[in-house]
């Protein structure tokens, strides 16, 4: 009778600690609007850059984008993390990349339309009007904890929420822990932390809504969770209870 008791207490889970954005029904449409707004994230030391140079001739412009291969971890929805090729120009120690013809180019500090129109300027004085395509090749976020396929993430493009890369990761578990979403940064060398709640509208003016790359978003489980383990490991004692006393039984009646 108490097993039973246990096992209903600890499978009951409020729709308070479930739904999310609980009080969107009491925002008014004048607090979106000041939302955290997007902003574009800045180039570093060792991210890859897909850069593609297109001028009047082809077979010109396909010299400056002889990009190499670079391996990274990255994975995508429902696979696990693995080694993949990524092909790209990477940004050096000294913020760098060095193009064909063109020359090194420092694109640390910059935003990729910043970096965009740098390498376009320099292009110019090589082919006539050039037209450059810039974006990162590994924007990559890493979702860990109780969600349904926890693994790093390598994404097309670089405006990515915390909404978006939960829903990469197939949503969070029934245990887990919605009102303490823990993000991780790295901040110019210094690791920033921030906890979001996503029970709340209050996550949309969170300067972490939007994430960077290198994020890593960690859901802790929650006393559910907790409970059901112990519940498990109760269950599992039990079991090896019950079998060794049918081998004391057993040997018992041989004697």
């Amino acid at each position: 009778m108490l097993l039973v008791a246990f096992c209903f207490t600890t499978s009951c889970v409020s729709n308070k600690k479930i739904a999310y954005f609980q009080d969107i029904q009491t925002v008014n449409q004048a607090q979106l609007e000041n939302a955290t707004k997007f902003t574009e994230p800045i180039i570093q030391p060792d991210d890859i850059l897909s850069i593609n140079v297109f001028t009047l001739n082809p077979q010109s412009g396909a010299i400056v984008n002889q990009a190499a291969s670079n391996t990274v971890l990255g994975g995508g929805a429902n696979t696990a993390v693995a080694s993949q090729q990524v092909t790209g120009f990477l940004v050096d120690r000294n913020g760098e990349v060095e193009l064909s013809l063109i020359g090194k180019v420092k694109v640390a500090g910059l935003t990729t339309f910043q970096a965009r129109e740098l390498i376009r300027e320099k292009a110019a004085i090589v082919y006539k009007e050039p037209n450059v395509q810039l974006r990162f090749a590994n924007f990559k976020v890493s979702v860990l904890g109780e969600v349904n396929s926890p693994s790093t993430y390598t994404l097309p493009n670089e405006k990515v929420s915390i909404l978006d890369a939960l829903s990469l990761a197939g949503d969070l578990t029934i245990y887990g822990k919605r009102e303490n979403v823990l993000i991780v940064r790295d901040n110019n060398g210094k690791k920033e932390f921030a906890r979001l709640d996503l029970n709340s509208s209050e996550i949309f003016n969170s300067p972490y809504y939007y994430l960077r790359q290198n994020d890593v978003v960690y859901v802790e489980p929650n006393k559910r969770k907790v409970s059901a383990s112990n519940s498990a490991q109760i269950q599992t004692v039990g079991v090896i209870a019950s079998v060794v006393s049918v081998i004391v039984l057993a040997i018992s009646s041989f004697k």
